[in-house]
């Protein structure tokens, strides 16, 4: 597969992989959500906040090349987060919004790539201000590293697990209800 298929084809799986992260959150409490379960990022809220800021963060680096992709306009007016763990927002409907808007650009932005953008060699700084050098065609900041999978289906089980419980609760409860 060549290189701007596959990337077209990781935005899409981002997409679909973000979407059904969001709704099996959606289906928890806030409590739920904000609970800190000892990951990285503390709450499930904190680790899909830390998704959501480290695409900004690589679509801000993206946004400098030469072309000026129009798609990335919206990103070049954000603020770059402060730290990988900033809190972009304290609620989950605030963040799946954000979330939601991001997969649009990220999905008309590679839309706008052609193979000669990939031969760019993009410089940027590190969260340390370490400045680097990357062959734009060989960044895959939209298919994430194994890490943010593992966290992405993690979370998602967390979800899908806790949903599971509420469910079974309400079945106990309405069974030992008088009828």
């Amino acid at each position: 597969m060549d290189a701007l298929k596959h990337i077209r084809l990781m935005a899409q799986y981002n997409q679909w992989m973000n979407a059904r992260l969001y709704d099996a959150a959606a289906k928890l409490s806030h409590e739920q959500v904000t609970l800190n379960r000892g990951a990285f990022f503390g709450s499930l809220l904190g680790t899909l906040n830390h998704l959501v800021v480290t695409d900004i963060i690589w679509l801000k680096r993206l946004a400098t090349h030469p072309t000026g992709h129009s798609s990335l306009e919206p990103v070049r007016r954000t603020e770059r987060p402060a730290s990988l763990d900033h809190t972009l927002h304290h609620d989950l409907p605030a963040l799946s919004a954000q979330r939601g808007s991001l997969d649009a650009i990220i999905s008309a932005w590679t839309a706008e790539l052609s193979a000669a953008d990939l031969d760019h060699v993009l410089e940027y700084r590190n969260m340390s201000g370490t400045p680097r050098h990357k062959l734009f065609g060989s960044l895959e900041p939209i298919s994430k590293s194994p890490t943010h999978a593992s966290t992405s289906r993690r979370a998602a089980n967390v979800a899908s697990v806790e949903e599971r419980e509420r469910q079974q609760a309400c079945k106990i409860h309405s069974s030992r209800a008088p009828s």
